[in-house]
């Protein structure tokens, strides 16, 4: 039996029952990974009939481009919170790495890591694609205000910083260490960059 859901109008009513489902498709997620995302095991969850949730999602995958799409949200929301109260621009680069790397330690990461690697349908790519690139937003304000010509570089730079320092806190070394070296070493390279970029 389908569970009743209230709504004032119909558009609320949609939108709760596409809310209830998008939930349950993350419950999934995170008990057993992406792979583990179908209608029937949405449906399921949510104890809906499967037809119904043709009615909001083509496929798993579009449910699945979803939660990727929300995730995406999430991560940058928690990077521009973490960074909200500083106006020092290394300050901020601090933070930002602290929370990126605090995202890892949370297990978050392999949520996104799991749908990354799901089959997403063509026509929701652009939209994730976007998704990625509006976390990298929340850094390059302060890459340009240090002087940093080349923005895209340094991006690039501190995205292997925290993919490096992210293999060894899921290898069991101590988070709240590789979170320090992963800063200093950002720091002391961005700093030399700037300077490089001054004297050009």
């Amino acid at each position: 039996m389908s569970p009743k859901i209230q709504a004032a109008t119909i558009v609320e009513q949609r939108a709760m029952r596409q809310r209830q489902l998008i939930d349950a498709a993350l419950t999934i997620a995170l008990e057993s990974g992406a792979a583990s995302i179908t209608v029937a095991a949405v449906a399921q969850r949510a104890g809906l009939a499967r037809s119904s949730i043709y009615e909001y999602f083509s496929s798993s995958a579009d449910l699945i481009a979803d939660l990727v799409i929300e995730e995406l949200a999430l991560y940058q929301k928690r990077l521009a919170h973490a960074v909200r109260e500083t106006e020092d621009p290394y300050e901020y680069i601090e933070l930002w790495i602290a929370e990126a790397l605090q995202y890892v330690v949370d297990g978050r990461h392999m949520l996104i890591k799991s749908l990354n690697a799901a089959t997403i349908p063509e026509f929701r790519r652009d939209e994730i694609s976007q998704g990625h690139r509006n976390l990298m937003t929340t850094i390059s304000a302060p890459l340009q205000e240090i002087g940093l010509t080349d923005i895209r570089g340094a991006m690039s730079y501190l995205q292997n910083t925290i993919e490096a320092a992210s293999v060894r806190i899921e290898s069991g070394s101590d988070a709240e260490i590789e979170i320090q070296s992963a800063q200093i070493y950002a720091i002391a390279g961005l700093r030399a960059l700037s300077g490089a970029s001054i004297t050009l």
